[in-house]
């Protein structure tokens, strides 16, 4: 299956990351510590992320 949406929750230390398929399937739902999580969406085929509207997600939005 391929991950079609992930959305990442994002936290000080360790994100919780929730990934779907086209038709909804849930493919994953994990924690990820923050010194991992880039080399995480490294490995992710190109999809749509979701993120909140806080200070961090423009960090990471960038």
């Amino acid at each position: 299956m391929t991950v079609q949406t992930v959305g990442p929750d994002l936290a000080k230390d360790v994100f919780q990351v929730h990934g779907i398929s086209e038709n909804g399937r849930v493919i994953f739902n994990r924690a990820i510590k923050r010194a991992k999580l880039l080399a995480f969406f490294e490995r992710l085929p190109p999809c749509l992320v979701g993120m909140e509207a806080c200070g961090s997600s423009h960090h990471w939005g960038r």
